[in-house]
């Protein structure tokens, strides 16, 4: 199995990743969360043991952000915090495990053991607002059981806004999604995808399903 080992201490970081290969996984190591959110989403890890506090951005934050995204990899929270509210904190926003240090090794690789046994989902979810479905697995778009043809950018957007339909999204949180933090704040990027995205998705229907709430951001909703 290929575990990422996301830690900003440089001491900690090499001896779990040590450990793990020396216990027969593939491992990595990362410092960064930002870094350690664009690797998770390439899809080519089994498990993550995450700091919390790391640069770039924090270990809640990018629990957040990938089970936002429909990510279900295993994580296992690594830190020092041990408060029960922290703990519970991390497990609501969709953390599996949680280990505070210091630790012992040999309790860290069968918490990994054990997350590695649980099935993993057989069915990617679809989502669906009125008569628009979004299959987030083959990645097909229908209305009315019609094809809509998307770009990877404005699936992106379109997945994030049905992710959380009726619940009005600032152009901050969409991007900060689709983008992956990198791009200028100062352009209107999403503004243009969204007026594709209703072009495709809205254009010659009666009822509007992609609506604009002015100085706030947008919201997918029947």
């Amino acid at each position: 199995m290929k575990v990422l080992v996301v830690e900003d201490d440089r001491t900690v970081g090499h001896y779990v990743r040590r450990g793990l290969e020396e216990h027969g996984y593939n491992a990595d190591w990362v410092d960064d969360g930002l870094e350690a959110l664009r690797l998770i989403s390439g899809g080519h890890y089994d498990l993550v043991v995450l700091d919390v506090r790391l640069p770039g951005m924090n270990g809640i934050e990018v629990v957040r952000t990938l089970r936002d995204r429909g990510t279900t990899i295993p994580i296992l929270i690594l830190t020092a915090q041990d408060s029960v509210d922290f703990k519970v904190q991390a497990l609501r926003e969709g953390a599996d495990d949680y280990l505070t240090k210091p630790f012992a090794f040999e309790e860290l690789l069968a918490r990994l053991e054990a997350l590695g046994r649980r099935p993993q989902e057989l069915k990617h979810p679809v989502l669906q607002v009125d008569a628009l479905t979004l299959d987030t697995g083959t990645r097909e778009v229908t209305r009315d059981g019609d094809s809509v043809e998307l770009t990877p950018k404005e699936y992106s957007v379109l997945e994030y806004l049905m992710r959380h339909a009726g619940q009005v999204m600032s152009r901050t949180l969409i991007t900060e999604y689709a983008w992956d933090y990198h791009f200028d704040p100062g352009t209107n990027i999403v503004d243009v995808v969204i007026t594709r995205l209703r072009k495709k998705v809205d254009q010659g229907r009666n009822k509007r399903l992609i609506h604009t709430v002015r100085g706030v951001g947008y919201v997918v909703k029947a």
